[in-house]
C-alpha cells in the first residue's frame, strides 16, 4: 500500500512539473503581449493626446491588465514622487520591481531598459519613434515566444505525464 502511495505521488508530481514548465511558457507569451498592448497605448496617450507623460502611465496602468498595469502604475509613481526622479530612473525602477512578476528573458528587459532611456528626454515625436521600435522589438520576441511556446508546451506536457511512470517502473 505504501509503494502505491508512493507511486501516485511520483507520477502526480512529475505531471505537475510539467505542466508548470509549459506554464511558464505561455505565460511569457501572455506577458508580451500585454506589454505590446500596453506600450501601444502609452505611444498613442503620448502621440494623439498629447497627455504628460505621468499621467499617461497612469492611464496605460488603468487599461491594462493586472501584470502589466503594475509596471505602468510603479512608473507613474515614481515619477511623481518628491524625490525627484526622471522618467528614465522612475521607468528603470518600475522595471526593477515588475520584472519579478513578468516572464520575461534578459533580451527582452533589455529592450525595455533602452526605451526607459528614452522616455521624457525628448519631443513627442522622438517618444514615439521609441516607442514604435520597441514594440517591433517586443514584437520579434512575441514571434519566437510563440515558436517556443508552441514546441515546449507539448513537450513539457508530455514528458511530465511519463516520466513519472517511467520513474516507477525503474524504481520498482
Amino acid at each position: 500500500m505504501l509503494k502505491m502511495a508512493g507511486a501516485i505521488l511520483v507520477c502526480l508530481s512529475s505531471a505537475l512539473t510539467g505542466y508548470l514548465l509549459a506554464g511558464g511558457l505561455t505565460a511569457r507569451v501572455r506577458s508580451l503581449q500585454a506589454l505590446l498592448v500596453g506600450l501601444q497605448n502609452l505611444e498613442t496617450e503620448i502621440h494623439y493626446g498629447a497627455t504628460p507623460l505621468p499621467e499617461a502611465l497612469r492611464e496605460v496602468a488603468r487599461r491594462c491588465g493586472p501584470p502589466t498595469a503594475a509596471l505602468f502604475e510603479t512608473a507613474a509613481r515614481y515619477l511623481g514622487d518628491p524625490a525627484g526622479y526622471t522618467a528614465g530612473e522612475a521607468w528603470q525602477r518600475a522595471l526593477e520591481e515588475w520584472r519579478g512578476q513578468a516572464h520575461l528573458r534578459a533580451g527582452e528587459a533589455a529592450i525595455l531598459n533602452g526605451l526607459g532611456t528614452c522616455l521624457g528626454r525628448s519631443d513627442r515625436e522622438d517618444q514615439v519613434k521609441h516607442l514604435r521600435l520597441a514594440r517591433e522589438q517586443l514584437g520579434l520576441c512575441l514571434a519566437r515566444a510563440e515558436e517556443e511556446a508552441a514546441r515546449g508546451v507539448k513537450l513539457w506536457s508530455y514528458l511530465g505525464l511519463t516520466a513519472g511512470p517511467a520513474l516507477v517502473l525503474l524504481l520498482l
